[in-house]
């Protein structure tokens, strides 16, 4: 069979024919001599919706052509509901799913609390601001999150980001929070949530695990009572052993019995009393395991309750054998804008910062806080999506919105926490109004119960970090990576290492680079499959198959294989594209040269 290839020559006019026509059962005379009776399209122009024809190298039309269809598409009821999921839910909200995100979101709120005032430690600010972080952002995910089981508010690993990128200075880590809402919101606006795509699921694990181990060493000196700043998992350690001799007997001893009571409570929560079957426990077997799952689900709130009465009764005898976190301004925080720039009062040279110099010093934080707190959210969504999609631009839109209100009551940078989205998951939760529950449990906490915060012990708080942190340590991860590719071990542990080493941004970003690598290495060397057949006519030969595209980084490999497949075994050989889906000006000169050849 013999393939005949037409070329069309298109006219100076900038027309051409139609040859389809010619296969037309449509009998159309000719006209003055021209084929298809004279019909012939043009490229000169574009319909646009209107009817009215743009020339195709008119740049202003065209562009105003775009932005109609952009400003249509924007404001049609569709893109409206996806860009404000509230309009999807709010019209069918009932009773029952109220009474679901009333629990859920009260049992959230008793979980928050304490993991906001020790976060803000983590984050190297006052306990208060943990709390100014965990209610605005609340009302803001209502209306534009898409995930019903996000609580919003401040978690380990973005109040570790904060630490390592304001160094523990408010003003820093509150516009630290506005800059990274509008970062994240300009992602969302301009569809970059595909980026998240980047960091593997290897690289993801090792950095978390990494992070995990930094936050735990870095809580280690509140359970020992001593004092030892740093920022990287190595310089926490040598600080600690340096001043390892100043350790405080009654903050250790509390300390560690909080960690272990709290790992108790948790395996309370799972513990489960009656037949395995539902269906058989009786009316006071649900009461008794109902009972059970709050008390393990509460167990920060009630440990921290028990620990601030115990720092009550000691420091009104005067005798605290405990460092206590210290006074909390009562109320609610003022509504006003982020500092855009800092006294010399509140800086650490003493000398004044502009904005500018705050951003600078700031430096990749700005990009590496907004990509992790996108990570952290996406992770939820799709842990509790039940295989529905995703949509990250308007997870990206929700908690740039968010972090900029929080900006505005002084609030540090935060997002979806995973341990409080399961809480907020096994409660019951219906929709994203659970979130305005846990923000009245805030609010009620920083109106009438900041003065008895001041009691809580740091070694308490130390110790609900800890207890929540060490799980996770994604160990379970190591098995199917080596059974299934255990290539990706080698990212997965390069990031961890780095991570531990490096500050956390250097060490995402090898990893990433790794990741790369990999990725180069297999572009650059594809499989390829030498069979020797026999042709009709009783020619022996040799057909070579690459399983991808060839590109400038693998051409060299395919033709010094060829070559030597070739001379080794003295037959024609022929090369079966079938798989090559692109090719660049490099790859179609070793082509050349290996016709040559």
């Amino acid at each position: 069979m013999k393939t005949q290839i037409h070329t069309i020559s298109a006219p100076n006019d900038g027309s051409y024919d139609n040859e389809a026509l010619s296969c037309s059962t449509i009998d159309i005379s000719t006209h003055n001599g021209e084929p298809h009776g004279g019909l012939r399209g043009s490229n000169e122009f574009i319909l646009s919706d209107s009817g009215k024809k743009v020339a195709s190298d008119d740049q202003t039309g065209q562009l105003h052509l775009w932005l109609q269809r952009k400003a249509k598409s924007a404001f049609s009821e569709k893109m409206i509901k996806k860009r404000l999921p509230i309009l999807r839910w709010l019209p069918q909200y009932n009773s029952t799913d109220a009474i679901g995100d009333l629990v859920a979101g009260i049992t959230v709120g008793l979980t928050v609390i304490p993991q906001a005032l020790a976060y803000a430690g983590i984050a190297g600010v006052p306990a208060a601001y943990g709390l100014y972080g965990s209610f605005l952002g609340c009302i803001v995910y209502i209306v534009f999150g898409s995930c019903k089981d996000v609580p919003m508010g401040p978690t380990a690993i973005a109040s570790l980001l904060t630490f390592q990128t304001a160094g523990g200075n408010v003003g820093k880590a509150i516009l630290l929070c506005f800059l990274s809402g509008v970062v994240e919101l300009m992602m969302g606006i301009l569809g970059l949530g595909f980026l998240v795509d980047f960091v593997s699921g290897p690289v993801s694990s090792g950095f978390t695990s990494a992070v995990s181990l930094i936050i735990v060493t870095s809580q280690v000196k509140d359970v020992l009572g001593i004092s030892a700043k740093g920022t990287t998992f190595i310089e926490i350690w040598r600080n600690i052993f340096n001043d390892i001799h100043n350790v405080q007997v009654w903050d250790t001893f509390l300390g560690l019995t909080c960690i272990a009571v709290l790992l108790i409570m948790r395996i309370i929560a799972g513990l489960k009393v009656g037949p395995a079957d539902d269906e058989l426990k009786s009316k006071n077997h649900r009461i008794i395991n109902k009972v059970m799952w709050l008390v393990g689900t509460s167990r920060n709130a009630i440990l921290v309750v028990v620990c601030g009465a115990i720092g009550y009764t000691f420091q009104s005898s005067a005798a605290a054998p405990f460092k206590l976190i210290g006074d909390i301004p009562p109320g609610l925080p003022s509504f006003m804008a982020p500092p855009f720039s800092l006294t010399a009062n509140e800086t650490m040279s003493g000398h004044e910062e502009s904005f500018m110099d705050m951003v600078s010093s700031l430096g990749s934080g700005l990009m590496v806080v907004p990509l992790i707190a996108l990570m952290e959210n996406i992770a939820i969504c799709k842990a509790f999506s039940n295989g529905k999609p995703v949509d990250a631009t308007q997870e990206l839109i929700a908690i740039g919105l968010a972090n900029i209100a929080n900006s505005f009551v002084q609030g540090f940078p935060g997002t979806g926490s995973l341990s409080r989205s399961a809480v907020n998951n096994a409660s019951g939760v219906r929709t994203p109004m659970g979130n305005i529950y846990t923000m009245g449990l805030v609010v009620l906490s920083l109106l009438f119960f900041t003065p008895y915060f001041s009691y809580i012990p740091k070694a308490s708080l130390a110790a609900v970090i800890i207890a929540a942190v060490v799980f996770m340590v994604e160990v379970k991860v190591v098995k199917p990576m080596w059974r299934t590719k255990k290539s990706d071990l080698i990212p997965g542990l390069g990031t961890f290492i780095a991570c531990l080493a490096l500050p956390l941004e250097m060490g995402i970003l090898f990893g990433v680079g790794l990741n790369v690598v990999f990725i180069l290495y297999h572009a650059a060397r594809p499989k390829i499959s030498v069979e020797r057949l026999t042709s009709p006519g009783g020619a022996e030969y040799l057909i070579i198959t690459p399983d991808r595209c060839l590109i400038f980084p693998s051409v060299d490999y395919v033709r010094n294989l060829v070559t030597k497949q070739s001379i080794r075994q003295s037959l024609p050989v022929v090369i079966d594209c079938s798989h090559v889906y692109g090719a660049d000006f490099t790859a179609a000169t070793v082509i050349d040269s290996i016709t040559q050849d």
